[in-house]
């Protein structure tokens, strides 16, 4: 299969104008100018995408497809009450409402160009999302356990759901791995065992960590909404009062403290409240680091240093978050909204356009040390590419069309998504055979619901 288009984005080399890529079984053979494929291959079928670009997959690090559900459920909320309410809210839900709700959040990320997730599920619910729909993806199991008591439970439960998602996982699209709930739901030991079970079984393991200003006053001076002592009852559960003291120290050093970063292939989501030394330590471990800029935004966390990550030559990619938060699966605004946050607080370092495409591509990748597989458009590489339109871009896309992708196009734009060699979606509508609107409607059901 030959894909043609007015523009292709290898992202590891230079645009390709009136370019194609040569598709064989799920792997890229060949990519350059159409004319020139087109006479080495003159018995391919060719399909033609028009005034549009190629590219790979959106690489999305971090988001909660089962959250699809509760968007816009708490709007114009800052971060520790749109906390608490989505914890209410997420309290309603059966089993049966999050693996609908997932479905609908896996349809969204097709739908924007997004072909590989990664994704923190204590239901398993974005595991049988990610395969029904054929996506690919990392999803980890969250742990989590507030009382010193029940943390060899947490992890025991843990191990065995993981044993199972990986015997039930026939797709070798999706890879299972397990994270520390976040620091104000945990007790501390279960960040090294955790870690330590991740080391021995070769999981990947990703951790939620300095994300907001009340977690960062949690940890250094015991104080903020997440304190034990200003929880009630019901939310506190079992558990000692206080289950620990505040240490004075930053979040990362505080999980560095135990063993949270003693695996090997660590992701970091949020990483908002960092200093040097934290990245310093971060660098030490090779750690990976997804920003989120825009539920960043949306909650009033404040601003990750991108800047600083990548001159520490850390591995960075970015993330959409819960849709709950954010109350839409879109990289191309993940792109855009990253871009105007750090061009507006370094405008003395400018970022440009194509350095937010390949943190959403190949700097997701790279995170996830899938770079080897995905995220370029490259010979031998999978075929996990999209088509995106540039025939209504308010900017012209001659000039430079990877600036046009990133400030004008929306996922609207999205004609097709590639995954394995396989178009998954296209002009609107998902190939594959999956009943996506019973799931609609039970997730229609369901909003009823939780507005009453």
């Amino acid at each position: 299969m030959l894909l043609s288009a007015k523009y292709v984005f290898p992202i590891t080399s230079e645009p390709i104008v009136d370019g194609a890529v040569l598709v064989r079984g799920n792997s890229i053979v060949d990519i350059g100018e159409f004319e020139a494929l087109a006479h080495r291959y003159p018995e391919e079928e060719v399909t033609n995408f028009g005034q549009a670009a190629l590219l790979p997959g959106f690489v999305d690090l971090f988001t909660r497809l089962e959250q699809a559900a509760l968007r816009g459920m708490v709007a114009d909320q800052p971060y520790a009450k749109w906390l608490l309410s989505i914890i209410e809210k997420n309290s309603q839900l059966e089993l049966s409402d999050w693996k609908d709700s997932a479905m609908l959040g896996g349809f969204d990320a097709l739908s924007s160009g997004i072909t590989t997730v990664a994704d923190i599920t204590s239901t398993g619910a974005a595991l049988h999302a990610a395969k029904e729909l054929g996506m690919r993806g990392v999803i980890y199991r969250e742990v989590g356990a507030m009382d010193k008591m029940r943390v060899e439970y947490a992890m025991h439960s843990a191990e065995r759901d993981i044993k199972k998602w990986m015997d039930e996982n026939d797709s070798d699209r999706i890879t299972i791995g397990i994270s520390p709930a976040s620091i104000y739901a945990n007790h501390p030991q279960v960040f090294g065992l955790a870690s330590e079970f991740a080391t021995k079984e070769g999981l990947p393991y990703a951790m939620r960590l300095a994300g907001s200003s009340e977690e960062y006053n949690f940890v250094k001076y015991g104080s903020s909404m997440f304190a034990v002592d200003n929880m009630d009852v019901g939310t506190r559960g079992y558990v000692e009062i206080p289950p620990w003291l505040p240490f004075g120290v930053s979040p990362v050093r505080y999980a560095l403290n135990w063993g949270a970063f003693d695996s090997p292939n660590v992701l970091l989501v949020h990483a908002v409240y960092v200093d040097d030394e934290d990245i310093q330590k971060l660098v030490s471990r090779d750690v990976a680091i997804c920003t989120c800029p825009r539920s960043n935004a949306q909650l009033g966390m404040g601003v990750a240093p991108l800047l600083e990550f990548l001159q520490a030559g850390l591995r960075v990619g970015l993330g959409t978050d819960s849709p709950a938060a954010t109350e839409s699966t879109d990289m191309l605004m993940e792109m855009r909204t990253g871009l105007l946050l750090h061009r507006a607080n370094n405008p003395r370092h400018f970022l440009d356009a194509s350095k937010m495409l390949e943190l959403a591509t190949m700097g997701g990748a790279r995170a996830l040390r899938m770079d080897d597989k995905i995220g370029s458009l490259e010979i031998g590489k999978l075929a996990d590419i999209i088509a995106v339109d540039f025939s209504g871009v308010t900017q012209t896309p001659e000039i430079n069309p990877v600036s046009a992708l990133v400030n004008t196009c929306t996922t609207s734009d999205v004609l097709m998504t590639m995954i394995d060699g396989e178009m998954l979606y296209h002009d609107g509508h998902l190939t594959t055979k999956t009943e996506m609107a019973k799931s609609i409607g039970e997730v229609l059901r369901l909003r009823v619901k939780l507005r009453s």
